[in-house]
């Protein structure tokens, strides 16, 4: 009796092993990321766009550059960065004081907080968006962005209008803009302190 006890038990071993497997290929099949094409165009029904390369010292500034930094550079994302200009109206934050409190983690916190309100785990030129519909994405923080485009071929992300669309650094596609894309909760606890002296 003992020895049929022994193969009954033995048969549910493999018969729990063989399940776990089986579910652990699923699993590994269901969450694997699609391959990216290397090349540096995107292609669309009838029409081939090519977007360009930046150099680190163009248009994206430093704060943009801390965005960037935080992301894999072989995995494809689109990130909506604000220009200088805008993270200095929007956040007070200013280049020449990160330059001294660039390693705090306050600035850091601000601009990784920025970043999960801004990227897209995809790539999204401005070539993919119809001029004549909005689309819609989650961003990394779940946060969701409302995209069109303007007349003049400009994006438009939860009514800021971009600057410069399309610049590329590895696979990640950049866009800058004219303003800062945080909800109402952060950009509330952002707000300027109009008691200071400017």
């Amino acid at each position: 009796m003992r020895r049929g006890c022994f193969v009954k038990n033995l048969i549910a071993f493999v018969g729990v092993v063989i399940s776990v497997c089986c579910l652990l290929v699923i699993m590994v099949s269901v969450l694997q990321l699609p391959e990216v094409s290397l090349r540096n165009e995107v292609t669309g029904p009838n029409r081939t766009i090519r977007i360009r390369k930046v150099s680190k010292d163009e248009e994206i500034g430093r704060f943009g550059e801390m965005m960037i930094e935080m992301l894999p550079e072989d995995l494809a994302f689109t990130v909506f960065v604000p220009s200088e200009k805008a993270f200095q109206r929007d956040l007070r934050l200013r280049l020449n004081d990160s330059l001294v409190a660039e390693k705090r983690n306050d600035t850091y916190a601000v601009v990784s907080r920025i970043l999960g309100f801004s990227a897209v785990p995809q790539t999204l030129s401005s070539a993919t968006v119809s001029s004549s519909k909005e689309v819609f994405y989650d961003s990394l923080s779940g946060f969701t962005l409302y995209i069109s485009k303007d007349l003049d071929g400009m994006l438009v992300v939860n009514r800021i209008r971009s600057e410069k669309v399309d610049l590329r650094r590895g696979q990640i596609v950049v866009h800058i803009m004219d303003g800062v894309i945080m909800d109402a909760e952060f950009e509330q606890a952002v707000q300027p302190d109009y008691t200071e002296e400017d």
